[in-house]
């Protein structure tokens, strides 16, 4: 998994180091992921270079398909927890899921290639004959996947006349920590805000946890149910000036530097989220053509030459207390065409006065039953 993006589009959806800030790289890259597998030629490349990084001197087309196979690979492996068997069961939901108008010709290469990712399917929406409807069917969905946390991942307005389709990926996961806080230990106490000095609800516990302390940052892992960890990373220096300083290649020693060590942790309870359109944070790494009409180059998706990302949505929830973690992320490539019609008003019938019915058979037209209506 390539940490240099993970930290670019970090950076790109608030560049601020003093906000609150809550994303998924699991649901981002998943829907980015999809939408490479949709795409070709230079849009394609723009697309995997950003989720990639540049390629080796001499790389070629073909390795390239093979390192995305391979980051597809680990996100499938991701979504997949251990299970010891031993207190409250972890809890991963994934879905990956293309909705489209009936009539969208998608390709069935494509569709076989969803449906091998985790609860990968296609299903169908009236983005044009009932935008509200779609909408709703969609944010349904979503808020079923991400247990209620993520409720209105399109918000209204985001269907235009256009849509088409929308390729989303939901995640929620809840897991407990091997060693939970005690609760009756969690109390207020300061920390140091740019804005100033708050008392937060404050867990404590002393532990032997993974600990280590480099280049200016002291990494400490909690280790939850699963197979999944919550890695702690507190600079020595203001977050505003040791964040900027972060790249890839010193996130990845960071993360691979901890060893057991008997710790004494405190730290707030968390609730942080944070919703957004990643779409112009795509655009300052390098994405363009995906989002222009008639060169995204979507056709390994459908024939259409004029498919194009109308937006990218994602929206993001972590909660961290005494017991564990719980967190729910949704992302969503809104698509549109150009050479779809616009729905024009429906033709209004009022059965409203006596009327004929013929009931016959479609093929030969043999009819079954006439019938005048008078008095319904």
């Amino acid at each position: 998994m390539d940490l240099a993006f993970t930290l670019a589009l970090h950076r790109a959806v608030d560049p601020d180091p003093d906000n609150d800030l809550c994303w998924s790289p699991f649901s981002v890259l998943s829907a980015l992921g999809l939408t490479a597998e949709a795409a070709e030629g230079v849009s394609r490349d723009e697309l995997v270079g950003a989720l990639l990084g540049d390629p080796a001197a001499g790389a070629k087309a073909g390795d390239r398909a093979g390192e995305l196979r391979a980051q597809a690979s680990q996100l499938a492996a991701a979504a997949e927890l251990d299970d010891t068997g031993q207190g409250d069961p972890p809890v991963l939901a994934v879905s990956n899921t293309l909705w489209a108008v009936e009539d969208l010709p998608i390709r069935r290469e494509f569709a076989e290639e969803l449906a091998r990712w985790p609860n990968g399917s296609v299903k169908g929406a009236p983005f044009a004959d009932a935008p509200e409807d779609a909408r709703k069917l969609i944010n349904t969905d979503v808020a079923e996947t991400t247990r209620g946390l993520i409720p209105e991942l399109i918000p209204p307005g985001s269907i235009k006349p256009m849509t088409v389709a929308a390729l989303v990926n939901a995640l929620y996961l809840k897991v407990a920590w091997h060693h939970p806080f005690t609760e009756g230990a969690t109390t207020p106490r300061p920390f140091h805000a740019p804005t100033g000095t708050y008392e937060p609800p404050s867990m404590r516990q002393t532990k032997r946890l993974g600990y280590g302390h480099r280049d200016g940052w002291q990494v400490v892992v909690l280790p939850a149910a699963g197979g999944v960890d919550a890695v702690l990373l507190v600079p020595d220096a203001p977050l505003t000036e040791a964040e900027p300083a972060l790249d890839g290649a010193k996130l990845a020693e960071l993360l691979g530097t901890a060893s057991s060590q008997r710790v004494q942790l405190t730290m707030p309870k968390i609730n942080v989220s944070t919703r957004a359109s990643i779409k112009h944070p795509l655009l300052d790494l390098g994405v363009h053509l995906l989002f222009k009409p008639g060169q995204a180059g979507l056709t390994r998706l459908c024939p259409d030459p004029r498919l194009y990302v109308d937006d990218v949505l994602h929206e993001s929830v972590l909660k961290f207390d005494e017991q564990g973690l719980e967190g729910a992320a949704a992302t969503a490539m809104i698509m549109r065409s150009m050479s779809m019609s616009v729905p024009t008003d429906p033709i209004v019938v009022d059965v409203d006065r006596p009327f004929l019915v013929v009931v016959r058979h479609r093929e030969t037209g043999v009819p079954y039953f006439v019938a005048r209506v008078v008095h319904p």
